[in-house]
């Protein structure tokens, strides 16, 4: 059986849309096949208008991205959450999606699957590592098997060398997306893909 990659995230100016997109493009390279996913948004108009990148990410990707629905993580049989750190957290347009996900968890749909978690903050130290670990204790609830990126390539020393899953801090460069974080996010995505081949 083939991998079945749900890649979930949340993206408000879209450094985290870019990076799900780099995972997935990776992981259809291992010849998975790929659910790119957006957590819908829950932010009053008036907040997303106050910020001319959130508000015209929003509109750029409205109707190119699907929003997820718990059914992707049934589908899958490997799946990615991304997110741009909250306070070191989780934002909360991610959360609710998790949140949602209580049925499948206790018909035990959601163990034994693969998963990765990448994030995305204004700052080298805001909350990168703190966010992916508290993604990470989602995954020890459903019983997932956590990939991690480890260092186990050069890309991951080139992308800032954090073993536990692509990170990127955006006021470290103009804004834009590196090219070693979206390549580490490719090698994230071709890795959980391999992964959920090997143990599908």
């Amino acid at each position: 059986m083939s991998a079945r990659i749900a890649v979930i995230y949340y993206s408000a100016t879209g450094n985290v849309h870019r990076m799900a997109e780099a995972l997935a493009e990776g992981a259809t390279s291992a010849g998975a096949e790929v659910r790119l996913r957006r957590a819908p948004e829950l932010a009053p108009v008036e907040a997303i208008a106050a910020n001319p990148a959130w508000q015209a990410h929003h509109q750029a990707i409205s109707d190119d991205v699907q929003e997820a629905v718990v059914g992707d993580l049934e589908w899958a049989n490997g799946f990615a959450f991304g997110t741009p750190t909250r306070y070191g957290n989780v934002a909360a347009q991610l959360k609710q999606f998790i949140d949602s996900t209580g049925q499948l968890w206790a018909a035990g749909k959601l163990a034994d699957k693969v998963a990765t978690s990448f994030v995305s903050a204004q700052n080298q130290h805001g909350g990168l590592e703190s966010t992916i670990l508290a993604l990470n204790n989602t995954f020890y609830h459903w019983g997932s098997i956590i990939i991690p990126m480890g260092y186990t390539d050069e890309v991951v020393f080139s992308a800032g060398g954090n073993p536990y899953g692509t990170s990127y801090a955006s006021a470290t460069t103009d804004g834009a997306v590196t090219e070693a974080a979206l390549a580490a996010s490719a090698y994230q995505g071709k890795r959980l893909a391999e992964f959920a081949q090997r143990l599908g």
